[in-house]
Parts: C-alpha cells; sequence; structure tokens
C-alpha cells in the first residue's frame, strides 16, 4: 500500500470517526428533544381539558340530559385525552390505561403530575396524569402514542449513517487527490535519489525548490550527496597520489632486495641493505602520515582546552634535542584554544619539523604564538611566489624539496588539523626563508607575553 492511499484511508477514517462521533452525541439529543417535545404537548392538552368538558357539558345540555363523560379517551388530533370524575377504581380498566393509587392521589392533590410509559392494546403511550384544572377529585389523562416520534428518529438514523459513508467516502476521495499533489515532490525526490543510486552519479542536482519540510529534505539530501561527492572524490584522489608516491620507494626497494639475494657476498650488500632499511623507513613514515592524514579528517573523540603557547615550547624542546645545530627562539604568549590535544601537537610538531628540515646548519627556527596564531619561521631558500598556495596540498612537493627526505603529506596533516579545529593554515609570503601559519579559534586570549 502505497502513501497516498494510506493518507487517504487516514482521511476519510478521521471524517468518519468524527461524524460517528457527532452522530453518537446528535442522535439522543433528537430523541431527547422529540420526548420533551411530545411532554410539553401533553400538558398543553391537560390545560386544553375545561375547555372539552365545557363542549361535552353543552352536548348533553341541549340535549336536556345530565352530562356523562365516556370512559374511553378523546382523540385530539394524536392526542388522546381522558377525564375521569371520580376516579375510586382502581386496577385494570378495559376502557384505557389502568388507574392506580397514584393517580388517585394525583386527583385528591396529594401527589404531584407526572408522567409515565404504559401500554394499552399493544401500543406504548406516553401518558401525562394531573388533577383536572380546578376541580379537586377531578383526574385528567393526556397520551401519545410513543410510535409517533419513531419516523422522525429512522429517517434522522438514515440521514446520519448515509452523511457519515458518503462524507467518509468524499474525504477519503479528496485525501488522496490531495495527497497525490502534495507528495509530487516527494515522488521527484525519490526519483533523483535512485537514479543517483542506480547510477553512482553523486553530481546530479536534487530538487529542493520549496520552503516547506519536503524543501528542506531536498536540501538536506543535497548537502549530503554534495559531501558524500566531495568524499569520495578525496578519496580517490588520495588512493591515486598515494599509488604514485608508493611506487617510487616500492620498485627502489625491491630493486636492491634483487641485488642483495643474487650475491650475499657482494661488497656493496651492506650498503644496499642500509638503502632497503633507508627506503623502508621512508615507507614506515608514508604510511603512518596517511593514516594520521586519514584520522584527522574525521571528528576529534577527545577534546578539551589546550594551551598552544607550552604545546609549542613541548615541540620545540623535542626539536632542539634531535636537531642541535639548529637554533631556535620562542616568543610565546598564553593562548588558549579547545580541541584534540594529540592532532594539535602533531600539527605543531610537522610545521617545526617542515622548518628544521630547510634550515642550514647553524640556522635559527623561530616559533611565535600569540591570539591563536602560531608562526614558524624557517632560515631555508624561502618558497616562490608561485607555490605558495600550494604547500599545504597532499603529495605536493616543490622541484627542490625531491631532494629532500619526505612524503609531501606533513603540511597537508597540518591543514587537516586546522579545518577540523575550525581553523586555517597560510603560507605567509617573506623575502627570507618561509614563515607557515597556523590560526585556531581562541577560547582564552591572554595579551601578556611569557
Amino acid at each position: 500500500m502505497n502513501l497516498r492511499t494510506r493518507l487517504a484511508i487516514a482521511g476519510g477514517s478521521v471524517v468518519v470517526g468524527a461524524l460517528v462521533l457527532v452522530s453518537v452525541v446528535l442522535y439522543p439529543a433528537v430523541e431527547a428533544n422529540l420526548r420533551g417535545q411530545i411532554d410539553s404537548s401533553l400538558v398543553v392538552a391537560v390545560g386544553q381539558a375545561p375547555a372539552v368538558a365545557m363542549a361535552i357539558k353543552a352536548k348533553y345540555r341541549m340535549s336536556n340530559a345530565e352530562p356523562d363523560f365516556p370512559a374511553v379517551p378523546l382523540g385530539i388530533g394524536s392526542t388522546q385525552l381522558q377525564i375521569v370524575p371520580d376516579p375510586v377504581r382502581i386496577g385494570p380498566s378495559t376502557q384505557f390505561v389502568d388507574l392506580t393509587a397514584r393517580d388517585v392521589a394525583v386527583a385528591n392533590g396529594t401527589a404531584t403530575a407526572y408522567f409515565r410509559d404504559a401500554v394499552y392494546n399493544g401500543v406504548g403511550y406516553r401518558v401525562y396524569t394531573a388533577q383536572f384544572p380546578g376541580s379537586p377529585g377531578v383526574l385528567v389523562r393526556t397520551a401519545i402514542p410513543e410510535s409517533d416520534p419513531v419516523p422522525t428518529l429512522r429517517e434522522l438514523a438514515w440521514l446520519l449513517a448515509g452523511s457519515t459513508v458518503a462524507a467518509g467516502g468524499l474525504a477519503a476521495l479528496a485525501s488522496r487527490l490531495a495527497a497525490r499533489r502534495v507528495l509530487r515532490p516527494v515522488g521527484r525526490l525519490t526519483e533523483t535519489v535512485e537514479l543517483i543510486r542506480t547510477t553512482g552519479d553523486l553530481a546530479i542536482p536534487i530538487p529542493a525548490d520549496s520552503r516547506d519540510e519536503i524543501g528542506r529534505l531536498g536540501s538536506a539530501f543535497a548537502a549530503m550527496t554534495a559531501a558524500l561527492d566531495e568524499s569520495v572524490g578525496a578519496q580517490r584522489r588520495l588512493v591515486a597520489d598515494a599509488s604514485h608516491e608508493l611506487r617510487t620507494p616500492l620498485t627502489s626497494l625491491t630493486v636492491n632486495l634483487e641485488l642483495l639475494a643474487e650475491n650475499l657476498a657482494d661488497a656493496q650488500a651492506p650498503l644496499l641493505a642500509a638503502e632497503a632499511l633507508g627506503q623502508a623507513g621512508e615507507l614506515r613514515t608514508l604510511v603512518n602520515d596517511l593514516v594520521d592524514l586519514a584520522r584527522y579528517g574525521q571528528p576529534a573523540f577527545h577534546t578539551e582546552d589546550v594551551r598552544l603557547d607550552l604545546v609549542a615550547e613541548r615541540v620545540a624542546a623535542r626539536a632542539a634535542r634531535r636537531a642541535p645545530k639548529i637554533e631556535f627562539e620562542l616568543t610565546c604568549a598564553p593562548t588558549l584554544v579547545h580541541g584534540d590535544p594529540d592532532a594539535l601537537e602533531r600539527a605543531v610538531a610537522n610545521l617545526v619539523d617542515n622548518a628544521v628540515k630547510w634550515s642550514p646548519s647553524g640556522g635559527r627556527v623561530r616559533i611565535s604564538v600569540k591570539a591563536g596564531i602560531l608562526d614558524v619561521t624557517d632560515a631555508g631558500p624561502g618558497i616562490p611566489d608561485s607555490d605558495l598556495e600550494f604547500v599545504f596540498d597532499r603529495f605536493y612537493r616543490s622541484p627542490a624539496a625531491r631532494a629532500h627526505p619526505g612524503s609531501g603529506l606533513g603540511l597537508a596533516i597540518v591543514r587537516q588539523v586546522a579545518e577540523a579545529h575550525g581553523g586555517t593554515t597560510e603560507a605567509v609570503p617573506c623575502q627570507s626563508g618561509a614563515i607557515l601559519r597556523l590560526v585556531l579559534p581562541v577560547c582564552v586570549e591572554h595579551a601578556e607575553p611569557r
């Protein structure tokens, strides 16, 4: 069952339920209203009893006879009127409804008038018993057959039933037509998503024209496919670049190992083994950089407030131990950022290692931290202006850099970490050396230098 049919059934069911509820309330209300009207007409008929009695007396006066009220009720329209001058015989009656002690009490004025339902000759009556107006001891009873309102109630029942069924059908039809129109954008969105699934082309535009919930859904799908397309493209580029970078050291390592296997007694064997170990180390470094690049592209599992200036001091101290011929100069102000401490330390270490690699023996590496900006300046040959925008790209290595060891991923990891923390990276133009900058959002800024 499709969604349009379910909406049609739901719409029709709601209308039918509402009308059934209205019918359940309306039918008893109409029935009670009709009964109230009958009771009112019975009371009015009692008020007309003196006029009826006078008419009977006048008839007997014209015939010079004593007036004798008939025991059988008189029919006035659908209303039956019975006058009992001396209601003393309590019990069954062949003329009308039986007399009771309560009827006698009403005639004597010791009980109030009342209504009751009774059956006479197989016909149900609504009976009103009261004292004859102005004549204590005289009883008057009016009655109306209970079958009188039945046709009206039957017509009302059929009307309510027919209206409920017809309204339910019309509501279901209208709901289906409305659902077809409302769900048309959903159908187009579904067709587009199915086309993307079939073709695998994430660049297919997703319709998101309206501003309602369906438009928001389309915008969310469009954003999702765009992010997925970018992720897939980045993955393909990474695989292509990694395969290209891995091919050269693997080929060289294979050649050296083959030469070693041909003649282990060769005098060049130690040199070949050393080169093989060096190339294996380069491969290990490249693989580790690839793993870090993928890891830092994901949300951090642990974040906290980090003193960026203290991170820079720790990284500089380690670098000074590894490169004793390089001088380090630090200008760090207390700077608090929020992020993954391991990722931030790796990014700062990559910047410092890059500066150490390009600085000559006896050169100076300057590290500056202030207001969320970390600058690392080396004493190397500098970066051509044409290469500044590519420095932080993955696997990018300028012609001069290809003579130095490295995978071309260190600065790409720096950019990845910066973007994961809402920051940026930049290669700042300068006359001598190179200035690489890492900018991160600051939690608390301290202006006092250390």
